[in-house]
């Protein structure tokens, strides 16, 4: 018997924002313990390369997953407006009560691109550096499915 064809489309966004990594749970001691130089009060900013993967059926007339400028659309309308050129701290409400740790911030883009309409999210991965990078795919990646 033949497995389904499963696909997947890659697409890749850049923004940068800043951040401190701080949080009130820990004294001013304890943070600059955890966090290190990553604590400074003024913060500090990163170039950010977000990797969103999709699957879905191949449509027989497009020959394409989904197209890519509804998925450019959608990223651009609920991740790159709400976190470019912005302080994660301060400009994104997700951040006020949370630490905008990278793990958190591939999470939070992770929650607002899953509603996307035209397939189905797999996962998302967020480079903060060329040495750090994150990949979340969902508390239970299969009831990701729509």
């Amino acid at each position: 018997m033949n497995a389904p064809l499963k696909l997947e489309l890659g697409r890749r966004y850049r923004f940068s924002a800043s951040h401190r990594l701080h949080t009130a749970h820990l004294t001013e001691e304890e943070n600059y313990r955890v966090f290190g130089k990553c604590n400074n009060p003024y913060g500090h900013g990163h170039n950010y390369v977000v990797e969103v993967s999709v699957s879905g059926k191949v449509d027989p007339a497009t020959g394409m997953i989904a197209n890519l400028a509804d998925l450019d659309a959608f990223v651009q309308h609920h991740v790159l407006e709400d976190f470019d050129h912005k302080s994660l701290n301060e400009d994104v409400p997700a951040f006020r009560d949370k630490v905008p740790t990278t793990e958190n911030v591939c999470i939070e883009i992770f929650q607002r691109l899953k509603k996307f309409p035209l397939a189905t999210l797999e996962r998302v991965r967020v480079e903060e550096t060329g040495k750090n990078s994150f990949e979340y795919a969902g508390e239970n990646p299969e009831g990701n499915r729509p």
